[in-house]
């Protein structure tokens, strides 16, 4: 009976242990949706924002991606969110489609320009940033860096790499050997790097 009575006490320390947790890191995640005015703003691409996504400044959460939907006149992602209402918006504000960290998790950050005039409630923010589409990216340095190895080969025989000439021209003839400083004798073919 009484090892029954520790093994009650025990789980029941462990059940508030992990309640605190749970409150300090809802508290900590400040999830709490922000309720203000509300502004929209239009992006070509809004890949990685859902609805209840953080709107910051400076790294500070100062509103809530309350809605997006697909504008069927202009075909962007027009997006409303509830700004805080402590936070006026100068009419040049640029809103960007940031991502926290490589691995993903993306949010909506606001650059404040330097207007004096204020966005109104139910107004736009004119000047937006789409996100950027890693893997896009990646797949173009794959290809141009493939593309760029290909049609070099030929320059690089034997493994040798020559430095790059003055000023930063290109050479006119990449299959051509470099002319030698200067010629042994009247008759001689001028040397590639082969023929060392």
């Amino acid at each position: 009976m009484n090892r029954s009575l520790i093994e009650t006490v025990m789980g029941g320390v462990v059940l508030l242990v992990a309640g605190m947790f749970l409150l300090f890191a809802f508290s900590a995640a400040d999830l709490r949706a922000v309720s203000g005015y509300t502004v929209t703003a239009n992006f070509d691409q809004a890949g990685g924002i859902n609805t209840g996504g953080d709107v910051r400044i400076s790294g500070i959460k100062v509103g809530t991606i309350v809605g997006q939907r697909l504008n069927p006149e202009t075909y962007l992602a027009e997006m409303t969110l509830s700004i805080d209402p402590s936070v006026k918006l100068p009419r040049d504000t640029i809103a960007k489609i940031a991502s926290e960290s490589l691995l993903g998790g993306s949010y909506l950050q606001l650059l404040p320009g330097g207007e004096e005039e204020m966005i109104e409630a139910g107004g736009r923010i004119i000047y937006t940033q789409s996100s950027v589409d890693v893997l896009d990216l990646l797949g173009r340095f794959v290809f141009s860096a493939s593309t760029g190895q290909g049609g070099g080969q030929g320059g690089g025989q034997g493994g040798e790499s020559s430095p790059s000439p003055q000023g930063g021209a290109a050479p006119a003839a990449p299959l051509a050997p470099a002319p030698s400083p200067a010629p042994s004798s009247g008759g001689d073919a001028p040397k590639g790097p082969l023929s060392q």
